[in-house]
């Protein structure tokens, strides 16, 4: 299955929408950001605007309906003087308070597409009032404009919820200068300055950490409510409320090139790139509407040559009621509404997908494929065991950190780590890296080999041979020439881990995958506590890659989980690539299509769960349209159906599928 990298486009170009009252207008609801942040400001303001015509236009809405009513009454009431051009004014006025920007739009579309929603209203509606029934024309019309309402309120309900979910970081921070601490807007501050961050303020940047460590809420961020400690020289993301002490912060990223931006944006474009779901109904629409136009005019004048008592106003009615029950505006309204839910619920739960396309295509994975390092274990690297044949064990751990504290090697750092501020106190010098086997140099006086097997059989030290029968990463060591200990370094399994198996299996998935540049003994380890179906070890990226394409060519619709930088010819490759971690790292969030913002493996499973939630809705809203649709439109065409139920059939069956579609905002997932 190849999946398209590129954008589709927006649904309004082929369903043209009423400007400003409609959602529609921007399906892909958020504006892109530039380097310098205007666009993002302008689309800011875009959404603001939308916000204020959607709240002006209910007033004419207001006045429509009570005018409606008032004539309605009017009407049951067998009043005199409410007739005539009275009556049609009364009515007429009500109409166009509701109904100009759909005629309006009618006329507009009528040289690119002509055969669309506001022409078959436009058309029903105003050939209500040729025939005398006004009311009804213009109550198909204003309920048209009340679903229109509820879609606005819908989308700009989920929109918000979103934004302030993840953008609603401080407009002011307090800049470390020479004299003190100024108060400057966040906007203003560039990158390598250093700004302070009192406890319980959220960040507004992103920055290096320069205080020793301290805790930050990252909910807004990955939705996960457990605190997360950051140590110095680790990275802090705007969004994160401090929790601990004040801090300090040295800005790595300009206002608006932040993380926090950026997964703004991508939640805000997602709704651009449409689901296969929305492609058929587009293209569905298009052929459907002639279709049933054509219909709705044979049904006026094939009649004359078979009945008898032919009565064109009759006739002209029954086609009416049959436009009204025809027009798409169920689909085409609540079908896209479904997707940007699932997108804004997912965002919620700790996942950005990069379009609706990609909601659909996590129904359908059967194997899931992992990294190792990083996805299903900690990518922390730690000391597990020290053995050692001198006496003095503590002298062993130290000497041996200090040598490695020449080395950024991550099993160096961990040997570092784990001896603590000891291994300072030791004099290293001669320090020699041999690529591939490990470090050889002089502490205190006396030459240490620290690395692996082959370092000490390349200085001919005798060990014992079972030592390379150990499963973890092991570190020999030689004093002097001669064997002296080892050290186990291991990375751990994520918590979460086991939980991701269990819930992927319960989804559906047939095949889990681990494919790692690690060694095979160790993968076999993890591949075997976590019960997976298969497991590789010591794989180059092109060797990752060999192995997707098989899976691929075997039928499977393959979702690959690695860390989006190393793995990224893999993630581009698979039919779902997801980033793990991928929170900061923009490598990740520009090549993969679903980006997991938390270290947890188990929002895998949590991404496919709100795929199948969000294609039942919008299954359910397809049925329910099509059925309810098909029903009255027979009962219309035999002359059983009044223009009310033909509102119903259309803005009733609308307002109920907004209402279903809006549900996936409320669900929880984990």
């Amino acid at each position: 299955m190849n999946k398209s990298k590129t954008t589709p486009k927006n649904i309004e170009e082929d369903f043209k929408p009423l400007e400003i009252t409609s959602p529609r207008t921007a399906e892909a609801p958020g504006p892109n950001i530039g380097a310098d942040g205007k666009a993002r400001q302008a689309g800011a303001m875009e959404h603001e605007h939308a916000e204020e015509e959607a709240k002006s236009s209910y007033v004419p809405t207001a006045i429509s309906l009570v005018l409606l009513l008032g004539g309605i009454l009017l009407d049951n009431l067998d009043t005199s003087w409410f007739s005539g051009y009275v009556r049609l004014i009364t009515y007429g006025i009500a109409y166009v308070l509701v109904g100009w920007r759909v005629v309006w739009h009618a006329v507009r579309s009528l040289r690119s597409s002509f055969f669309n929603e506001f022409f078959l209203m436009s058309m029903a509606t105003l050939g209500a009032f040729y025939i005398g029934e006004y009311a009804e024309g213009v109550a198909v019309m204003l309920f048209y404009v009340v679903g229109e309402h509820f879609q606005e309120a819908a989308v700009l309900r989920s929109r918000r919820s979103i934004k302030a979910l993840i953008d609603n970081r401080p407009d002011e921070v307090g800049l470390v200068t020479e004299s003190g601490i100024v108060t400057v807007r966040a906007k203003e501050v560039r990158m390598g300055d250093v700004v302070q961050v009192k406890a319980g303020e959220k960040v507004a940047l992103d920055g290096e950490l320069l205080t020793e460590k301290s805790s930050f809420n990252t909910a807004a961020l990955t939705g996960e409510s457990k605190p997360d400690t950051k140590k110095k020289g680790e990275t802090v993301l705007a969004g994160m409320i401090n929790l601990d002490r004040v801090i300090e912060l040295r800005v790595t990223s300009a206002y608006e090139n932040s993380a926090l931006s950026k997964i703004l944006q991508l939640v805000e474009e997602a709704g651009s790139r449409k689901a296969k779901t929305q492609q058929f109904i587009t293209k569905f629409a298009k052929v459907y509407t002639p279709i049933v136009f054509f219909l709705a005019i044979g049904l006026v004048f094939i009649p004359y040559f078979f009945v008898e008592s032919y009565d064109f106003n009759q006739w002209l009615y029954r086609a009416l009621i049959f436009l009204v029950i025809s027009c798409p505006c169920a689909l085409v309204i609540s079908i896209p509404l479904g997707y940007f839910g699932g997108i804004g619920a997912a965002s919620r739960n700790g996942l950005l997908f990069k379009g609706a396309n990609f909601l659909d295509l996590m129904t359908q994975v059967d194997t899931v494929v992992m990294d190792k390092t990083g996805t299903l274990t900690e990518g922390v690297f730690q000391v597990q065991r020290v053995e050692t044949v001198l006496p003095d064990n503590e002298w062993f751990l130290s000497a041996v950190a200090a040598l490695e504290s020449k080395s950024t090697h991550p099993i160096a750092q961990a040997i570092v780590s784990e001896a603590g501020q000891a291994h300072q106190q030791h004099v290293v010098s001669e320090v020699e890296e041999i690529s591939g086997h490990g470090l050889k140099g002089s502490v205190d006086g006396r030459l240490l080999l620290v690395g692996n097997a082959r370092l000490l059989d390349k200085y001919n030290v005798q060990y014992d041979s079972s030592l390379k029968e150990i499963v973890e990463t092991i570190v020999i060591v030689a004093v002097d020439g001669t064997y002296a200990g080892y050290i186990t370094i291991a990375d751990k399994t994520k918590e979460d881990a086991p939980l991701a198996v269990r819930k992927m299996r319960e989804l559906g998935v047939k095949q889990l995958v681990m494919l790692s540049g690690d060694k095979d003994s160790i993968v076999q380890k993890v591949a075997a506590e976590l019960k997976l179906d298969a497991a590789y070890g010591g794989l180059l990226p092109q060797d990752k890659v060999t192995h997707v394409e098989k899976l691929k060519a075997e039928g499977r619709t393959v979702a690959f989980v690695g860390d989006g930088i190393n793995d990224a010819p893999v993630i581009t490759l698979a039919d779902v690539g997801m980033a793990m971690g991928g929170l900061g790292s923009d490598a990740a969030i520009e090549t993969a299509d679903v980006v997991i913002q938390t270290d947890h493996p188990s929002k895998i499973a949590t991404a496919i769960n709100i795929g199948e939630k969000t294609k039942q809705i919008v299954w359910q809203n397809i049925a329910l349209a099509f059925g309810v649709k098909a029903i009255v439109l027979i009962l219309g065409a035999g002359g059983l159906a009044t223009m009310w139920e033909a509102v119903f059939a259309d803005v009733g069956v609308a307002l109920l599928a907004i209402l279903n579609a809006v549900r996936i905002q409320r669900m929880h997932f984990d």
